[in-house]
């Protein structure tokens, strides 16, 4: 069996069609919402994706089939006033999963964010994810907080 870890390079037509299947199949994942992506999301993403500078994605072919994705936005840390990296979304197909698949994308990302000088790396986790969850805690993520007295960092958000 062989593992490939890419950065995906969004003008690539193969790799924009294996980036929409692997984000729809997550989309179809009740940890992902259940639902399929929109057809416009389907049709934009990867143009959309391109046309920002701070967005960059990685993906895993196992045997050359397409089996895992994490899409990342650079931000900046105030606090630190240095780049940081956000993941979006870390997905692994079904038939894939067991195989180490997160743990090489993730340390794909780690790389890339260093060489750009980056000072973290943050994501959201679902409380009920035990999988991801104990995945991220084994890569060396851990929850956000300033202050204990003041609790750990929440994630939220307003749609418009």
């Amino acid at each position: 069996m062989s593992i490939n870890i890419i950065m995906v390079d969004y003008t690539n037509a193969a790799q924009g069609e294996d980036l929409v299947g692997l984000l729809n199949g997550y989309a179809l994942d009740p940890m992902g919402g259940g639902e399929a992506l929109k057809p416009q999301v389907k049709s934009n993403l990867v143009s959309e994706l391109a046309k920002l500078p701070h967005a960059f994605s990685v993906m895993a072919y196992v045997d050359g089939k397409p089996a895992g994705l994490i899409n990342c936005f650079f931000g900046f840390s105030t606090f630190a006033c240095q780049p940081l990296v956000n993941i979006h979304d870390v997905a692994v197909s079904a038939e894939y999963r067991g195989l180490g698949l997160s743990q090489k994308m993730l340390d794909k990302v780690e790389q890339f964010a260093k060489q750009k000088g980056c000072c973290k790396i943050t994501l959201e986790v679902l409380e009920g994810n035990d999988i991801a969850k104990a995945s991220y805690r084994k890569f060396g993520f851990a929850g956000y907080e300033l202050d204990p007295a003041m609790g750990g960092a929440m994630f939220w958000q307003k749609k418009i």
